[in-house]
């Protein structure tokens, strides 16, 4: 039987494990040489490491703990957030603006939308989830996100990770 930690830790790691062994397969593939085998060995170990970047910025963005208040979840394109005293639904495509601030010692996404905004713990359940949907909105930076988060004392405005780019109105020619 594996102890639970053990258990943990490999769950929590299993995705830069995965990478490294598409790395490590690649690059052995590359070494068998030949017209084929070379390009194909180097294609997967490029794409490995690729994930295997990603992983690490998931896993530096989970870092953050589990112990905060309420539930976050992500349904078709909603963000979702439930706590006993607030909570509320921000649908990415109206999500304007991203910033982390600082609440009563407690850091919080704030999430700006077109009516209002919502402020998710960091630290709430479920919060790793936040990663995915966060880097897929256009133009998003996952390591700024994750640098952001990592920051020793954000102030308590937050500064701006993300903004929607403006739209140009294109004029037809005529």
């Amino acid at each position: 039987m594996i102890r639970p930690e053990a258990m943990a830790f490999l769950h929590r790691w299993h995705e830069v494990g995965l990478s490294a062994l598409g790395v490590a397969l690649g690059l052995w593939l590359a070494a068998k040489g030949g017209i084929v085998l070379l390009p194909l060995g180097l294609a997967l170990a490029a794409l490995a490491a690729a994930f295997g970047i990603l992983a690490l910025r998931r896993l530096r963005f989970a870092g953050a703990g589990q112990d905060g208040p309420g539930l976050v979840e992500i349904d078709e394109g909603e963000i979702r957030y439930f706590s006993p005293d607030f909570g509320g639904v921000a649908p990415l495509r109206d999500v304007s603006e991203v910033r982390l601030i600082v609440r009563a010692g407690q850091r919080l996404w704030r999430l700006r939308l077109d009516q209002g905004a919502l402020e998710v713990p960091v630290d709430a359940a479920g919060a790793e989830v936040l990663f995915d949907a966060l880097s897929a909105l256009p133009g998003m930076d996952s390591a700024g996100l994750v640098a952001a988060l990592e920051a020793t004392a954000p102030d308590a405005l937050g500064a701006v990770i993300w903004r929607r780019p403006v739209a140009r109105l294109q004029h037809p020619r005529g």
